[in-house]
């Protein structure tokens, strides 16, 4: 029987050493995404738990490990800590713009500035210009770039971000690692936590959380969540110590 075109085709990786656990093996199930439904897939395949890489929605399939688990923030019930008001207090002469998915030479520095700095050793250490426009560039799904500046008019920070029917997708962030300012990476979530309240969305998509993981564990910070499960979305329970702020971006 000849598959409908509507239905995307789904293939899956060879396993490689997993990023975040340590003798675990990674094995991710993707897909593309084109064509005039792309949009309407991205959605679909976000609330079943995948992500965004440019024109790919992946989620994990590692066999006999189902540790990574989707977590989004309930944005109406979510109230800033004390430490996150402080945090956004100190940034707030930061003005946000969204703009259209065009890469920038401007954007491309201020990337490089930060892998070398925070990412030297990672998977996208090795990142080249034309790298940088496909990640913002090869996308048939309503995606923008925030553009972060200060008064003089400075990149500071930068996040990629889907618009999703419910709520935003946090794609990836980054900002300069050297700029004298407390918690930027903490500081982006909260303003587009404070975006999505305002325009009535319900959810801010902040990636994969693992257990244990203290590359991931910033996200607890965010609460209430919800997290995926094989019964779905349900609220996510943690005790979140009120603790430092710390520099993230997504995943």
């Amino acid at each position: 029987m000849k598959q409908s075109s509507d239905l995307p085709s789904f293939f899956i990786t060879e396993p490689m050493p997993c990023p975040y656990l340590e003798g675990q093996l990674e094995r991710k199930l993707f897909t593309h995404l084109a064509g005039d439904k792309a949009d309407e897939i991205n959605n679909n395949l976000t609330h079943a738990g995948f992500r965004r890489s440019q024109s790919i929605a992946y989620r994990p399939a590692c066999d006999g490990c189902s540790a990574c688990r989707s977590v989004r923030v309930k944005v109406a019930a979510f109230r800033a800590s004390k430490s996150f008001r402080r945090t956004r207090n100190r940034n707030a002469d930061l003005i946000a713009s969204d703009m259209t998915p065009d890469a920038t030479r401007e954007q491309y520095d201020l990337l490089r500035r930060y892998l070398d700095h925070r990412h030297a050793d990672g998977g996208m250490s090795d990142m080249t210009p034309m790298d940088y426009m496909a990640m913002v560039e090869e996308t048939c799904v309503q995606t923008h770039i925030v553009e972060y500046r200060d008064a003089a008019g400075t990149l500071i920070a930068c996040l990629l971000r889907d618009t999703m029917s419910d709520g935003l997708s946090l794609v990836y962030s980054f900002f300069d690692p050297e700029v004298a300012r407390p918690s930027l990476g903490s500081f982006i979530i909260l303003d587009q936590i404070a975006t999505a309240q305002a325009r009535g969305l319900a959810y801010v998509y902040l990636g994969y959380l693992i257990e244990n993981c203290s590359k991931m564990s910033y996200k607890k910070r965010f609460a209430p969540l919800q997290s995926l499960g094989s019964a779905g979305w349900k609220d996510y329970t943690d005790k979140v110590e009120e603790t430092q702020d710390v520099e993230t971006r997504s995943s």
